[in-house]
């Protein structure tokens, strides 16, 4: 585990259950706001105390104490205090691989990555019992118990709030939105401009801007940025250097790679680093 003391108001913790290969974070903010961003996996999260507010999809979302945060792959969101108390909230990150084997337990016939429909959901019994896992989790001891709760309790999720199956495509998610995406994932450590982006796909730096914002929830650049936060949270699992990872995904500095990773993730790369290396 590591933790970061910020001050009486703020603090983080971090975790890697090293069996289950999933990790867990618990903050307690009074002022930190994440900034728009989007992760290779699910967020899991419920808030223990006070309120939390977010964007998702363009929508303004308050969740009070034991209200759960829902976020699928790819789905740009936010974060941050409600009002001046602040809150304390803890979380999770299933991968896709683990929500398709909970899904499949639902006898669906087929491991489909289902797909949470509302992004903010209440449900007591599902709080209680992630507050229960996130605290089995941080001992980061193997366990036939341990793992069942894991499935368990996402499975109940998936159940309780997923659509079982993915989600119909946006109308807008055109032909050109899909051939920027893969432009964009192609070339994600370079320095890309949205007329260079517009003339790959044959549209004007305008309208890509508008029906790729519509599509994919986020701007190209802020997208791009997203993948680039991704792959370094992969380099930095299998121990690569910080100077060097700032480097590989596209960074000029590791103080600029540094402040960026910590605002989309919540903790610095050196700590992501040392925790999912213990």
């Amino acid at each position: 585990m590591v933790s970061s003391p910020q001050s009486p108001q703020e603090w983080t913790r971090f975790w890697h259950h090293q069996a289950l290969d999933v990790n867990l974070f618990q903050a307690r903010f009074q002022r930190y706001a994440f900034t728009r961003h989007t992760h290779d996996y699910y967020v899991v999260a419920v808030v223990e105390r006070g309120l939390q507010f977010f964007r998702h999809a363009g929508q303004k979302h308050l969740t009070p104490p034991d209200g759960l945060i829902l976020i699928n792959p790819g789905e740009m969101h936010t974060g941050e205090p409600a009002d001046a108390a602040g809150f304390r909230y803890l979380a999770l990150y299933p991968s896709l691989a683990q929500m398709r084997a909970a899904a499949a337990e639902l006898g669906s016939g087929q491991a489909v990555a289902p797909q949470f429909t509302q992004p903010r959901g209440d449900h007591p019994m599902l709080a209680r019992q992630l507050r229960r896992l996130h605290a089995a989790l941080r001992g980061n001891q193997p366990g036939l118990d341990i793992e069942s709760l894991y499935l368990d309790t996402l499975t109940n999720l998936v159940a309780a709030f997923s659509d079982r199956g993915p989600l119909p495509r946006a109308a807008e998610d055109s032909r050109a939105v899909r051939r920027a995406r893969d432009y964009i994932e192609a070339h994600y450590m370079e320095s890309i401009s949205l007329d260079a982006l517009a003339g790959e796909v044959g549209l004007s730096p305008y309208h890509l801007l508008r029906i790729f914002r519509r599509a994919v929830g986020l701007p190209p650049h802020s997208f791009q940025e997203s993948l680039r936060i991704q792959q370094a949270q992969h380099c930095l699992s299998r121990g690569a250097a910080l100077a060097e990872v700032a480097l590989q995904v596209g960074y000029s500095s590791q103080s600029h790679f540094t402040q960026r990773f910590k605002q989309h993730i919540g903790v610095t790369p050196g700590r992501y680093a040392a925790e999912v290396m213990s």
